[in-house]
C-alpha cells in the first residue's frame, strides 16, 4: 500500500500545522464521516460516538477491539444530520437508527442478539483482548483479554473510550503508510515539510489552539486491533499496529507495559468550532 499523502487535501505540504480533515463516528465501532465544521466541548465532538451497540449475550458495549465478534460493524457507514442518526448496511441498505427494525437488522449482520442505544450507563464495559496477540493467532482467536470501563474521561452519555477527542499527524500516517480513518481520529493535522512521525507522542501535557477551541494535550493513542481491521472496501492492514509495535511504544496511564502508539488523545479546555484549515498552534 502506498504511503499516506503527507500533503492537505489541497495538495500542498503546510509551513504550519493545520487542520487537514475532521471527522465523527455516530455509531461506536462503524465507519463514521468527514465533516466541514465540528463543534467541540467537553463531551468531545458533536455527533460523534453517541450511538452503540449494547450485546444482548454479555453486557457489553460492541467494540471492534474484540475483533473475532464485531468486525462487521466496520462493513456499515454511520451518518447524522438534523434529522437523527441513519446506517447503511454493505448492502446499501439504509436505516434510520431509531427505525424499530434497526435492531433486528444489526442482529442478523452480526450473528449476535443486539440493540442500539444512546446512553453510556455508568461502568459500562467493552472487551480487549491483545491487540498483538489476536495479529499473531488470527482475528477469530479467542484470545483472552481485558474487559474495560469506557468513557472514564469523558463527561455525558457518548460511548468515547478513553478520551473526548483523538488526533494524528499526517507525519505519522504518512511514516505509517496507511489511511486515517483506520485510527478513527476526529482530527488530522496537517504538518510541514520534515515533521516527526510520533511527534504526538512529546504533546502530554502541553496545549492546542485552533480556531476558537482549546484542547489539552493527555497521552499518546494506544492503538488496538480495529486499524488492521478491513474498514468497508479497505483490506487488512496489520502495519498499521505492528509498524508502531515494532517504532513507538509508549507506557500510557492505565497500563504497566509500553504499548504500540500513534496519535493523542485530548481533552477540550475551551469549546469551540474546527474547520479545515485552521492553524494549530501548540504551547507548553
Amino acid at each position: 500500500m502506498a504511503a499516506a499523502d503527507p500533503t492537505t487535501r489541497t495538495g500542498r505540504a503546510p509551513a504550519r500545522m493545520q487542520v487537514d480533515s475532521l471527522c465523527r463516528y455516530p455509531v461506536k465501532s462503524m465507519l463514521g464521516e468527514s465533516v466541514d465544521r465540528l463543534f467541540v466541548d467537553e463531551r468531545g465532538a458533536d455527533g460523534d460516538r453517541r450511538l452503540a451497540l449494547l450485546d444482548a449475550a454479555t453486557g457489553h458495549v460492541a467494540s471492534a477491539k474484540q475483533a473475532r465478534l464485531w468486525r462487521g460493524l466496520l462493513q456499515c457507514t454511520a451518518r447524522g444530520d438534523a434529522g437523527g442518526v441513519s446506517i447503511v448496511f454493505p448492502d446499501g441498505t439504509r436505516v434510520a437508527a431509531d427505525d424499530p427494525q434497526a435492531d433486528e437488522l444489526l442482529s442478523r449482520l452480526l450473528g449476535r442478539a443486539v440493540r442500539l442505544i444512546s446512553r453510556r450507563d455508568p461502568g459500562a464495559t467493552v472487551e480487549r483482548p491483545d491487540p498483538e496477540k489476536l495479529l499473531a493467532l488470527g482475528l477469530d482467536a479467542e484470545v483472552e483479554g481485558i474487559v474495560l470501563e469506557i468513557g472514564k474521561a469523558t463527561p455525558g452519555e457518548s460511548f468515547t473510550d478513553d478520551a473526548p477527542l483523538h488526533a494524528i499527524t499526517t507525519a505519522t500516517l504518512a511514516h505509517i503508510g496507511v489511511e486515517a480513518l483506520r485510527y478513527r481520529p476526529n482530527v488530522v493535522i496537517a504538518t510541514p515539510p520534515g515533521y516527526r512521525p510520533y511527534a504526538e507522542n512529546d504533546w502530554a501535557g502541553s496545549e492546542l489552539t485552533v480556531g476558537a477551541a482549546r484542547l489539552r494535550v493527555i497521552e499518546a493513542t494506544p492503538r488496538c486491533v480495529v486499524p488492521t481491521l478491513e474498514h468497508g472496501p479497505l483490506p487488512l492492514a496489520p502495519q498499521a499496529l505492528r509498524t508502531p509495535g515494532a517504532e513507538n511504544r509508549v507506557r500510557t496511564s492505565g497500563s504497566e507495559a509500553q504499548r504500540p502508539c500513534a496519535g493523542a488523545y485530548l481533552e477540550v479546555v475551551e469549546p469551540g468550532v474546527l474547520v479545515p484549515g485552521d492553524a494549530v498552534v501548540r504551547t507548553g
